[in-house]
C-alpha cells in the first residue's frame, strides 16, 4: 500500500482522484486550505480508515512521509484566481517550490499540475 498525499485534494479533481486512490488500494493524505477546496467533494471519503484530512495552506512547509505526492494545489476558476492573484500566484510557485522539496526529502515521486 503506497502512501499518497494530493494537495489541493478537496477541489473537484483533486477530490475525484482522491477517490480513485482509495479504491486502488492506497492510503491518501487530502491537503487543502479549502479556499477553493471544499468539504462536501470529500464528505463521503471521512469515514474511511485510508484517508486523512489536513487543513493546510502549500506556501507554507509541510512534512509529511509520501510515497508519492499528487501537487493539484492552486484555483483554478478565473473568478477565484482573478479574486487574489497573488495568493494564486505564491499557492502556484512557492508551493510547487514546497512539494519538489518535500518530495527530495521524502526520496518519493511527484506530479505536478
Amino acid at each position: 500500500m503506497k502512501k499518497i498525499l494530493v494537495t489541493g485534494g478537496a477541489g473537484f479533481l483533486g477530490s475525484h482522484l482522491c477517490e480513485r486512490l482509495i479504491d486502488d488500494g492506497n492510503e491518501v493524505i487530502c491537503v487543502d486550505n479549502f479556499f477553493t477546496g471544499r468539504n462536501r467533494n470529500i464528505a463521503h471519503l471521512v469515514d474511511n480508515e485510508y484517508f486523512n484530512v489536513i487543513e493546510h495552506d502549500i506556501t507554507e512547509p509541510l512534512f509529511v512521509q509520501a510515497d508519492e505526492i499528487y501537487n493539484l494545489a492552486c484555483p483554478a476558476s478565473p473568478p477565484h484566481y482573478q479574486a487574489d492573484p497573488v495568493h494564486t500566484m505564491k499557492t502556484s510557485v512557492i508551493g510547487a517550490i514546497n512539494m519538489l522539496g518535500l518530495t527530495k526529502k521524502v526520496g518519493g515521486k511527484i506530479f505536478h499540475a
